[in-house]
């Protein structure tokens, strides 16, 4: 979708895109289990709960911007997809969705591995006890002591974005004494984007070894001669986001042929195939994701019938959920601080956070859902924009949605489906305190990252 731009930066005015009709649905007190957390409810009160908890007494306790994280929900999306591929393939938590120390723990007791891909977060999977095979080290761009790093502890696998981190990788590894596990990430010439993908012009990105022009075969043959490598698959990404399978089953189609190709010229059968992650969830109820085991059943059939199909042994498949896993499980509670209704436009309905702890609407105009939470309402329904408090236009937390028309100053309103990239990508601007992630679970919450406080941007600068 194109963006009208102007000096001032892109504009936000626009009531409604043109032939878009809002709806308001049936009632507003509803909670679709779709786009919330498993143990949220509406209670009897009319205030919603998770995990056996009241809001009200969340935000009392812990404050506003939080975000609330259902760990039992959490724990049972880890057994689910671990479940649906069972012990022949391995599933990589991509740990940019968000990571914590207590997220380490929940995956390693779950028995899912761990994609990280900075030294950051694998200090972080090292810290809280994620054992090193279990963890794959990504990125486009890895430094040499991101990678001397990670081959100290003997991360399970490296993933190779480049030639020069072939040579690199290999260097390190022998200076080390050590042979280090490795994958080389392919760029296929296919990108999927929920109900679509498009085969063409997709070499022009920065991750990955394309396909054409026989690069990838290059950068096999040499990881394969280099004494430091083990080369043990290729890898594939094709988008995020991604409701339909089409794009996987092209993209298997040509890394499999890639594997019947190294065989031939090789003699050598890669026993790996990892398939990446960016599988969709649900951010509105129009949004209608695949399950696990649904998404299991269909990647280990592309897989099966393709290499059979090439007459190759079918390799281990690894895939990489991160939004899949922990986006539905959170959400972000605010407290409504104005209401601005604009006669014939809009009403603007004002938050204590916004694109410091949800930059995804102003980045991508992702769509979200908001409720009021902190009581039932019998209103009618209002068109509403929530917006936050800083100082830009394009500050922006919901786009277009309904709330009761009597929703007021002091009210709790949340935003569902917010445990995936809203606190990996929250920011100071403003010089914003980043909130809180309060794990709730069976009648109990406890901080997993603190707020920040003054005092911890005061550390920082040095003046």
């Amino acid at each position: 979708m194109s963006r009208s731009a102007h000096p001032a930066g892109p504009r936000h005015a626009d009531v409604l895109p043109e032939g878009h009709y809002f709806a308001p649905p049936a009632d507003l007190n509803a909670l679709d289990p779709k786009v919330w957390a498993r143990t949220v409810t509406r209670t009897d009160t009319g205030a919603v709960s998770v995990g056996g908890l009241d809001v009200r007494a969340l935000a009392e306790e812990f404050g506003t911007p939080a975000y609330v994280l259902d760990e039992s929900d959490f724990r049972a999306r880890c057994r689910a997809w671990h479940q649906a591929f069972g012990g022949e393939a391995d599933v990589f938590y991509a740990g940019k969705a968000f990571l914590s120390r207590a997220v380490v723990r929940w995956l390693h007791e779950e028995g899912l591995n761990l994609d990280v891909c900075s030294a950051g977060e694998l200090a972080t999977a090292l810290a809280a006890g994620m054992p090193a095979e279990r963890i794959a080290l990504h990125g486009n761009n890895k430094s040499t002591e991101e990678i001397r790093r990670a081959v100290e502890a003997g991360v399970g696998r490296i993933v190779l974005d480049s030639f020069q981190e072939i040579v690199r990788v290999a260097h390190i590894a022998e200076r080390l004494g050590k042979r280090q596990r490795v994958q080389i990430r392919v760029t296929v010439g296919v990108e999927a984007h929920t109900h679509e993908f498009i085969a063409t012009a997709h070499e022009d990105q920065k991750f990955g070894i394309a396909l054409a022009g026989g690069q990838a075969a290059e950068a096999v043959r040499r990881a394969l001669k280099l004494d430091g490598l083990e080369l043990i698959g290729i890898h594939s990404h094709i988008g995020s986001q991604i409701f339909d399978m089409a794009g996987f089953e092209v993209s298997a189609r040509r890394v499999v042929q890639l594997l019947a190709d190294i065989r031939d010229e090789h003699g050598v059968e890669l026993p790996e195939i990892d398939l990446g992650g960016g599988l969709g969830i649900a951010y509105t109820s129009d949004d209608d994701p695949r399950e696990p085991h649904e998404i299991a059943a269909s990647l280990t059939s592309i897989v099966t019938r393709e290499c059979q199909a090439a007459g190759l042994a079918v390799p281990r498949i690894s895939v990489e959920p991160g939004r899949a896993i922990v986006g539905p499980t959170a959400f972000t509670l605010y407290e409504v601080g104005t209401v601005k209704v604009l006669e014939g436009l809009r009403t603007y309905v004002s938050v204590d956070g916004g694109m410091s702890d949800n930059i995804r609407t102003a980045l991508y105009d992702a769509e979200y859902s908001v409720s009021l939470v902190s009581r039932a309402s019998d209103a009618e329904p209002m068109l509403v924009r929530v917006v936050g408090k800083h100082c830009e236009s394009g500050d922006i937390v919901v786009r277009d949605a309904f709330l009761p028309a009597d929703v007021a100053p002091g009210d709790l309103i949340a935003v569902p489906a917010t445990g995936a990239y809203c606190r990996s990508m929250a920011s100071n601007y403003n010089h914003a305190l980043r909130p809180p992630v309060v794990a709730v679970n069976d009648g109990t919450a406890r901080v997993i990252v603190r707020r920040e406080t003054e005092e911890d941007l005061m550390r920082l600068d040095v003046g």
